[in-house]
């Protein structure tokens, strides 16, 4: 089953779903898209804000220089500006980046911020202490959602 069935069957009414994708069922276009919403349900622009500029969360502006989030810290220089975003992509596009941007650029060392799966755990050749296990992603579904609605307001160059 692709879709996790957050509300339950309606009595006589049929079903009334809000169906949230796990990390292992996201379906990735041939450009590295997601078409449909990850936790089925709009994403909150404010708390997309505040996921990119936490530090122990999103943490995108360790990489992204971002200049609407100029009243906070230490912009990264690694990845490009996220200037102008919303108007170069579409929001399927940004979702499929945000989730795993592996699936467009292949050679990035942007994380994967909704995948289980496919890791390298350096601590075993350092320390001998990775977590061992299935790994929860770093974003949840409506965290990914959140950011997207964030970077879709990021209009201007």
């Amino acid at each position: 089953m692709n879709r996790i069935l957050l509300s339950a069957f309606a009595a006589g009414f049929g079903t009334v779903a809000i169906a949230q994708t796990a990390p292992g069922d996201v379906t990735f276009g041939d450009y590295g898209q997601v078409e449909m919403s990850l936790s089925g349900t709009v994403g909150d622009p404010a708390a997309g804000l505040e996921i990119m500029v936490n530090r122990g969360k999103g943490n995108c502006i360790a990489c992204h220089q971002v200049t609407a989030l100029s009243d906070y810290p230490f912009h990264g220089e690694v990845g490009p500006s996220l200037d102008g975003v919303g108007a170069r992509w579409e929001a399927s596009d940004l979702r499929g980046i945000v989730s795993n941007a592996k699936m467009v650029f292949p050679d990035t060392v942007m994380p994967a911020f909704y995948a289980i799966d496919g890791f390298n755990r350096p601590g075993d050749g350092y320390t001998g202490k990775a977590a061992q296990g299935p790994l929860d992603p770093i974003l949840t579904a409506q965290e990914i959602e959140d950011v997207v609605a964030y970077l879709m307001t990021l209009q201007d160059y």
